[in-house]
């Protein structure tokens, strides 16, 4: 059984962007999501598109309070906005490790080990088991 559920209340337009933000993944959103879904990095759950107020992660691991963030060539241009974004985040308790497109649409799988190394556990990859 189940402990009593925690129900976080957050913006409601924070909601509705993220929801967006699913909807027009780029390219290598899309295809670290397939690494990502279903449990299948070590079998661990991670969101997409999660709001931690007032800012929406990437993705998101909430059992290992985990924040990845996958930047883009205009981050270029906002890296000290990115960094204060990421330090808000960890002090909120978020650990945040970032890879750039590149890296994703280079080798998903050596990012993906990258994270499973980065959180210190032995990566290990599962099939999508259906619903």
């Amino acid at each position: 059984m189940r402990g009593p559920q925690v129900t976080r209340r957050q913006d409601p337009q924070l909601t509705e962007n993220a929801r967006e933000l699913r909807v027009r993944q780029t390219e290598a959103e899309s295809l670290l999501w397939c690494a990502l879904r279903g449990r299948r990095l070590c079998g661990l759950k991670f969101r997409r598109q999660y709001p931690i107020e007032p800012f929406i992660a990437d993705f998101a691991c909430i059992e290992k309070k985990l924040v990845i963030e996958i930047d883009g060539g205009y981050h270029d241009y906002v890296y000290e906005n990115d960094l204060s974004r990421q330090k808000k985040i960890e002090a909120e308790d978020w650990a945040v490790i970032r890879f750039s497109n590149e890296d994703i649409l280079d080798d998903v799988q050596a990012v993906a080990i990258a994270i499973a190394k980065f959180l210190g556990i032995q990566p290990e990859f599962r099939r999508r088991t259906p619903a």
